[in-house]
């Protein structure tokens, strides 16, 4: 038996990247998903080249900053399948500049998405939960969250604020049998990084002891293995997902 079969699970930012790649790792372990994003066209690629896998794979067009669409996402999944068993807030953007020179509408849009987004989505889920008795939170923060990175003001804060967030709903619903952790990933190999020259490329990974870039998978096992059985006892937690870049 799959480890996953059976279980709901929503994720968000699920249209690319790292959190299509935690949706497919769910459905392929059995869990029926739902991935939340606000780009409807990738939701609905996304679905196509799941079912051709052989996976299941719910589109919901959600906008994390919104507190109608967070709540009406965690209602229409309950009425239709009865249950929410995990929780992955993924969804993330980025709007880089020095302190100096950031405007105060992309410090606002960076931790209403970020920060604000899992919040929102955390705190109707619980409800759901906490009737259950059980269930599984995994957000995800960052690297940069831990250590700090310069231009990135807004997108450092978000991600250190998911960290104590954590640790807060790991107290307040652990009585009801609910975990929440994080994972903090370090450089991921992305399209952006591949763009960048080989130079680029080796001054990254020297700053990694392990001497190379993460991958999208490494990140979404982290996820399976915090949201499985075997992580039943394990709350509150960060794992840093970084190839020892910040130790």
């Amino acid at each position: 038996m799959k480890r996953f079969e059976g279980k709901v699970c929503l994720v968000t930012g699920a249209a690319q990247g790292i959190g299509k790649k935690i949706a497919e790792t769910l459905a392929l372990e059995g869990a029926i998903v739902y991935g939340g994003d606000i780009k409807e066209e990738s939701l609905k690629a996304n679905e196509q080249e799941f079912k051709e896998k052989g996976l299941l794979f719910h589109p919901v067009i959600l906008n994390v900053s919104q507190s109608a669409s967070c709540e009406q996402c965690i209602k229409a999944i309950t009425e239709k399948e009865g249950k929410l068993d995990f929780l992955v807030n993924n969804a993330g953007i980025t709007r880089d500049t020095l302190l100096i020179r950031m405007k105060e509408e992309d410090w606002d849009l960076v931790l209403d998405i970020n920060l604000k987004g899992a919040f929102l989505l955390t705190k109707f889920a619980a409800k759901v939960m906490m009737t259950q008795k059980s269930g599984r939170i995994v957000n995800i923060s960052s690297v940069v969250g831990l250590m700090g990175n310069p231009g990135q003001a807004n997108y450092c804060s978000s991600k250190a604020g998911i960290i104590g967030f954590t640790k807060v709903v790991a107290r307040e619903l652990a009585s009801r049998g609910i975990t929440c952790n994080t994972v903090a990933p370090g450089y991921i190999q992305t399209p952006m990084t591949d763009a960048l020259d080989e130079k680029q490329k080796e001054a990254l990974k020297n700053l990694i002891p392990l001497n190379r870039l993460g991958t999208v998978d490494d990140i979404a096992k982290a996820v399976a293995f915090l949201l499985s059985d075997d992580a039943s006892y394990i709350t509150g937690q960060v794992l840093s997902v970084n190839g020892g870049m910040y130790m």
